[in-house]
C-alpha cells in the first residue's frame, strides 16, 4: 500500500541557533545548546501540507563535535529516512563544523531524500536572529520534491556536502561553495536549482559505523614556511593510522615534512594530500607520491576515517 509522504523531521544538535544570548544587544555573549528543538520551530512557517515531528539528538556546542554524536546522528537519520510518510530530514546544528558534519553524513547515508543542514549566526533572543528565516528555507528543501542527498542550507543559499565550507566567523551569509557554487537558491519557499543534487554510494553504511572509540585516528597536519617533519613523526610514534598533509598551492610540501611523510607512508601510515588553499583542488601528476583526493583537508579526514574502518 502507498503511504503519502507527508512528514518532515528535525532533529537537534544544538549549536548557535539554539543558544540564548546573554543581552538581546550582545551576539557574541551567549551559550550554545540552550534552547530545545521543538522549540525553535514555533512560529517558524512550514511548507503546506507537511507535519513535523522532532527530535533532539544532542544538545552541544558544534566546536565540541565528536565521534559519538556522529554516530548517533547517523543512525537516527538512517532510522527516519526509511520511513514511508517521511518526505526529508533537517538537522539544526552549529556553524563551526556544520560542513564535516554535511560531509560525514553524505559519506555514510548517500540518501534519496533530502537530509539538510542548517544553523544560524545569531542566537535566538538577538535582536535579529538569522536562526528562524534558516530554518523556514531549510524546511522548504527537505520537503521539495527536487531535492536529494545531504546539503547545507544558509543565508537562501543550499550548498553541497563536498564543496561547502564556513567562510567568515561573523557574517550572517558565512557559507561558501568555492569556484563549484551553491547548487541552488531559495526563494519565497521555492528552490531555483543550479546543478546536480548529491548521489552516490555511502563510504560505509551508518548501520554498519563501529563503535566510536574504535575509530581510526587521522590527523591533519599543515605545510608551512620551515615546516619540519617533527609533528608527523610524534604522531607516528602515538600510532596514527592516517595523516592527511595540507600542502600549498597545488599541494606542494616543504622537503622536510614531505621526508617524514614518506617515512611515515613506508612504516604502513596511510597519507593524503590536498591543498591549504580555499578554493580550487590538487591537479594530480604522474611523480606523486601521495593520493589526492578533491576535498578539504577536514573532509580528506574524513573520507580516510571511513576508508580506514575494520
Amino acid at each position: 500500500m502507498q503511504v503519502d509522504v507527508k512528514k518532515i523531521v528535525v532533529l537537534g544538535t544544538g549549536g548557535t541557533i539554539s543558544g540564548r544570548a546573554a543581552a538581546a544587544h550582545d551576539n557574541l555573549a551567549y551559550r550554545a545548546g540552550e534552547v530545545a528543538v521543538g522549540d525553535l520551530l514555533g512560529g517558524v512557517p512550514m511548507p503546506e501540507g507537511f507535519a513535523l515531528q522532532s527530535e533532539q539528538v544532542a544538545q552541544i556546542d558544534s566546536k565540541d563535535m565528536d565521534f559519538e554524536v556522529w554516530r548517533a546522528l547517523a543512525g537516527r537519520c538512517a532510522h527516519w529516512l526509511a520511513q514511508e510518510d517521511v518526505a526529508g530530514l533537517v538537522v539544526t546544528h552549529g556553524t563551526d563544523t556544520m560542513e564535516e558534519s554535511a560531509f560525514f553524513l553524505q559519506s555514510v547515508l548517500a540518501p534519496a531524500k533530502p537530509v539538510v543542514l542548517t544553523g544560524a549566526m545569531r542566537p535566538a533572543g538577538a535582536v535579529a536572529p538569522d536562526g528562524p528565516q534558516n530554518l523556514a528555507d531549510a524546511l522548504a528543501v527537505a520537503g521539495s520534491k527536487q531535492a536529494r542527498g545531504v546539503c547545507v542550507v544558509f543565508a537562501g543559499r543550499v550548498h553541497g556536502p563536498d564543496e561547502v565550507q564556513k567562510v567568515h566567523p561573523y557574517r550572517l551569509d558565512a557559507f561558501s561553495s568555492g569556484d563549484a557554487g551553491p547548487l541552488a537558491v531559495v526563494e519565497e519557499g521555492r528552490l531555483r536549482v543550479f546543478r546536480p543534487w548529491p548521489g552516490g554510494t555511502s563510504l560505509r553504511p551508518a548501520t554498519q559505523l563501529p563503535p566510536a572509540g574504535d575509530w581510526p585516528r587521522v590527523e591533519i597536519v599543515l605545510s608551512h614556511s620551515g615546516a619540519t617533519g617533527a609533528i608527523v613523526e610524534a604522531l607516528v610514534q602515538q600510532g596514527v593510522a592516517g595523516l592527511v598533509v595540507a600542502g600549498t598551492g597545488n599541494g606542494t610540501l616543504h622537503h622536510s615534512l614531505e621526508l617524514a611523510l614518506l617515512q611515515a607512508q613506508h612504516s604502513g601510515v596511510v597519507v593524503r594530500r590536498v591543498s591549504r588553499c580555499p578554493e580550487g583542488a590538487v591537479i594530480p601528476h604522474g611523480r606523486d607520491q601521495f593520493s589526492a583526493p578533491a576535498l578539504s583537508a577536514v573532509k580528506a579526514r574524513i573520507a580516510l576515517m571511513l576508508e580506514l574502518m575494520r
